[in-house]
């Protein structure tokens, strides 16, 4: 593929090789040879195998769990892509790791977004693509274009095909992601309740009470992140309580850590739906009641048209 500007080259890290090897079928474009391997010491090496001189350059790489070893791999290739005269170097990170560190909550306490957003632009990118940013104020820590895709216009075309509109109901598993569900409640013309939970310690949650009438209705509750699925579990619970016919979750970002998938397996949820924005585990891959999208069609695209100079954001329109 060719660009306004050049030629565009594709450069992945391990984090997402099918992820990875899918943007490249959607594109057309074949993924460029390059060498990320490990010394002995487990130092990171990288050897970009092909010219990319005066390329339009995008590295795709979440930096999902081993998150500081696909962390330093991007890093590396970053720099190793500057070194070798790329013209420009996209981030293209489907995941971004340490995004939910992107305040202080107590004193003495980082803001480690800020300082992974800070290492992107130092090690040499000059714009980074992502998706479903866990706070949409994180774009404003990168001193570089950002571009934040979202993955509720892929969500509302599956809900539309496979649910009866008419008797769903949109759910926030809490209130800080009341505007998350209230726009993908909007597409489909649904309306919204909330479930309002107090979280004790990391990792775990207690619903406290559900806010809108449920009953009756098939609830679908909406997400950037799943983790140890505490949450969402909990909130299934409490929403069937409450006389909701069946539940099922869209969710973004399946970290799905420690448990998460047994806990999941054992749960009243109906199913889960993630996107591969991280490589699914094999236990992710053959649960009964966990479907996964691929987002390879929107990050494909939406590359295409960063490297054509083109909107980006009327692919949400």
């Amino acid at each position: 593929m060719a660009t306004n500007n050049g030629v565009i080259k594709l450069v992945a890290g391990n984090s997402n090789p099918a992820l990875s090897g899918a943007i490249a079928a959607h594109l057309g474009v074949p993924l460029t040879k390059a060498v990320v391997r490990r010394f002995a010491d487990m130092e990171i090496f990288v050897e970009i195998q092909e010219n990319v001189r005066g390329s339009d350059v995008f590295v795709i790489q979440s930096t999902s769990f081993p998150t500081n070893d696909h962390l330093m791999e991007l890093l590396i290739i970053i720099d190793a892509l500057r070194r070798a005269s790329g013209r420009r170097i996209t981030a293209v990170i489907p995941y971004f790791g340490y995004a939910r560190q992107d305040r202080k909550p107590g004193p003495r306490t980082p803001i480690s977004a800020k300082l992974v957003a800070n290492l992107i632009t130092t090690a040499g990118a000059n714009r980074v693509m992502t998706l479903d940013l866990h706070a949409g104020q994180i774009q404003g820590f990168f001193d570089i274009p950002t571009d934040n895709l979202y993955a509720s216009p892929m969500m509302v075309r599956d809900i539309r095909e496979r649910f009866d509109l008419d008797k769903l109901m949109v759910i926030s598993p809490d209130v800080g992601g009341v505007a998350r569900a209230r726009g993908l409640g909007k597409r489909i013309n649904a309306p919204l309740a909330i479930v309002d939970k107090r979280r004790e310690r990391p990792g775990e949650s207690e619903v406290m009470s559900v806010i809108g009438d449920v009953k009756g209705r098939t609830c679908i509750l909406v997400d950037d992140i799943i983790d140890s699925g505490g949450t969402i579990v909990n909130a299934a619970d409490a929403l069937l309580e409450k006389g909701a016919t069946s539940v099922y979750a869209y969710i973004t970002h399946g970290v799905l850590s420690g448990g998460a998938v047994a806990r999941l397996a054992k749960s009243r949820l109906k199913e889960l739906v993630i996107t591969d924005s991280i490589q699914p585990t094999e236990a992710v891959a053959t649960a009964p009641n966990i479907r996964i999208l691929s987002t390879a069609p929107l990050i494909g695209e939406a590359i295409g048209r960063t490297a054509n100079e083109e909107s980006v954001s009327s692919l949400f329109d």
